[in-house]
């Protein structure tokens, strides 16, 4: 049977001693898991006798099959073994053991985890439709189709991607409110009082065991207990087959709130498309809370990272984002507003809903940019949605040097020295404002400095040179430091940022031609995240962890940058501008025609 399905989610499960991914997908309102066990996890060997470290390989691990392959290393082609596991416990259990082996110089790709190796491997793209090929069944595990309302799919054909896109999802953003006459909320003893949903196809609520005492109860759904709000709670995600849940701060407070008091009074947060509960899974240096098929988003951390603020509470966030105020009730006050009742309750009411309106709000403003980037990096949104800039640039990076038979570089680890290589390097050119007001500005600003900097220069690990030349021609070198770069092969991350700009700039031009409003819209939001993937490229060159980490090219990079904005600056004043401040890849100035 053939299906069309949007793939939301993805996971590994061991069944019969194999590892199997799951797909979590959706058809319209219909649930569907997509199974395949037919792919395994494997690493690549780089050694300087193939055969030999082939026959010390084979017999001592639990392996499925070794293979020589042709793969470039910084573009150079070379003969390598890969080496495939059954399971991906097994490979990270012998890593170790293999990488002790005499005939091996270094293991590669051992630590891509399962499932994403699976999406870029067969080329999948989370949250975009897809067409499945397979064999319905009716269990799997303990997932039973008739008595879960899913329908299972085994895959015995590889998923065919389908051009349309983007697609429509049902957000719903949901916020606790809890009584806290001790100060900081204590899940053993304060109860929840209130749970403010909203949602982008028109339920807005707010679950509570009172009303408003000016009959407003429009909005407010009175409910019996505690107990009873959170089965509300679940009901009500369930029922609508929700895509996305966002939160703010739900990492950390509110999911973590409700597993406990969910726990304390026996109710079964059962809302994931399998009907698993809430998993709390490490990203960074936190845990995320996770479900099965429902995408969980914590704005909090997507806005730390595309913002920059004093503070990031959603009523700082939300100004910043529309320039209007929110309803506002200070934490310590919930509960005397809760007990006093009258128009201070009605006051928690409205805040109630106000904070879920205001999340969606930031959602539906920030979550076009974080889909397209789960579109252009190919990993779940769960997981982009978390990671830092960097990361996501690295992961596209990754996924890229797949296409290209590029074999991806180790972490070089983050010591000492790294770090202070890294901190010790100069940056871009500051002018710092002159203080007073000033009229009649011109901003010189240069289009993707960084970026263009890297593609023109051909900065890359695998064309740098660090020897002496006799041929100064051939060669692009750095101002100030004189690091050298060929100007031929293009370098594997100029290659990829020039495939990004090209097509940002063929983006641009489809969307000053459309006539179509939607379109403009979401080509705009297309054209935006290539831009802040391609302008975080150059910051990464100088990050220790960074996969291709190199503190010559970041030192290159901003000489460079210096150089022409400098440069620039000194053309204009020529013509009787006088700059009265520059940062970084641009520069503001006034015409004084006198002005020397």
């Amino acid at each position: 049977m053939k299906r069309n399905v949007v793939i939301l989610d993805i996971d590994y499960v061991t069944y019969e001693e194999k590892p199997v991914i799951r797909l979590f997908s959706k058809d319209g309102d219909k649930n569907i898991i997509l199974i395949d066990d037919s792919f395994k996890p494997y690493l690549y060997v780089v050694s300087d006798d193939i055969n030999q470290c082939m026959d010390d390989i084979k017999g001592k691990f639990d392996t499925v099959e070794i293979e020589k392959v042709i793969k470039k290393d910084f573009q150079i082609e070379g003969e390598y073994l890969k080496v495939t596991f059954s399971h991906p416990q097994q490979l990270a259990k012998n890593r170790d053991t293999l990488r002790d082996l005499d005939s091996v110089i270094q293991i590669r790709e051992f630590d891509i985890p399962f499932y994403r190796r699976y999406l870029m491997d067969k080329d999948i793209i989370p949250m975009t439709e897809v067409v499945a090929t397979g064999d319905k069944i009716e269990k799997f595990m303990d997932i039973d189709s008739s008595k879960q309302d899913i329908e299972i799919i085994k895959l015995t054909q590889d998923l065919e991607r389908v051009k349309e896109y983007p697609q429509n999802f049902r957000i719903l953003s949901f916020d606790l409110e809890v009584r806290n006459p001790h100060g900081m909320p204590n899940s053993e003893e304060d109860e929840i009082i209130m749970i403010g949903i909203a949602s982008n196809f028109g339920l807005n609520q707010v679950i509570s065991t009172k009303t408003n005492s000016k009959n407003k109860d429009d909005f407010v759904n009175k409910v019996e207990s505690e107990k009873a709000m959170i089965e509300e709670f679940v009901k009500i995600i369930k029922e609508n087959n929700i895509d996305i849940i966002v939160g703010y701060n739900s990492d950390n407070f509110d999911f973590p709130y409700i597993k406990e008091r969910a726990k304390i009074l026996d109710v079964d947060l059962d809302i994931g498309m399998d009907g698993s509960d809430i998993k709390f899974i490490r990203r960074g240096y936190a845990n995320a809370a996770s479900f099965k098929g429902l995408i969980h988003v914590d704005l909090y951390l997507v806005m730390r990272r595309y913002m920059t603020l004093d503070r990031y509470t959603l009523e700082r966030v939300y100004y910043e984002l529309f320039g209007e105020e929110k309803i506002d009730v200070p934490g310590e006050r919930i509960w005397e507003f809760w007990d006093n009742g009258g128009d201070e309750l009605d006051t928690l009411f409205d805040y109630s809903l106000d904070d879920v309106i205001s999340t969606l709000k930031i959602a539906e403003q920030t979550l076009p940019l974080n889909l397209e980037l789960t579109r252009i990096i190919g990993q779940p949104l769960f997981d982009v949605s978390r990671m830092a800039t960097g990361q996501q640039a690295e992961w596209f990076l990754v996924k890229q040097a797949y296409f290209d038979n590029e074999i991806v570089p180790n972490k070089q680890g983050s010591n000492f020295a790294d770090r202070a290589a890294a901190e010790d390097n100069e940056g871009g050119y500051v002018k710092e404002p002159e203080k007073g007001l000033h009229e009649n500005l011109v901003q010189f600003d240069f289009r993707s400095l960084y970026p263009s900097i890297i593609i023109s220069k051909n900065i890359s690990p695998d064309v740098m040179v660090m020897e002496d030349i006799l041929n100064e021609e051939e060669y692009n070198i750095s101002p100030e430091h004189g690091i050298k770069f060929k100007k031929d092969p293009q370098g594997f991350i100029p290659s990829v940022i020039d495939k990004i700009l090209q097509e940002r700039f063929r983006i641009k031009r489809e969307m000053k031609s459309s006539t179509d409003p939607q379109e403009k819209i979401a080509l705009n939001v297309q054209q935006q995240a290539i831009k802040r993937l391609a302008n975080t490229m150059y910051g990464i060159y100088g990050f220790p962890r960074f996969r291709w980490y190199s503190f010559e090219c970041a030192k290159a990079i901003t000489s460079w940058g210096r150089q022409y904005i400098k440069s620039s600056i000194k053309k204009a004043e020529e013509y009787g501008f006088y700059t009265i401040y520059a940062d970084t890849d641009g520069f503001y100035a006034k015409y004084e025609k006198n002005k020397k």
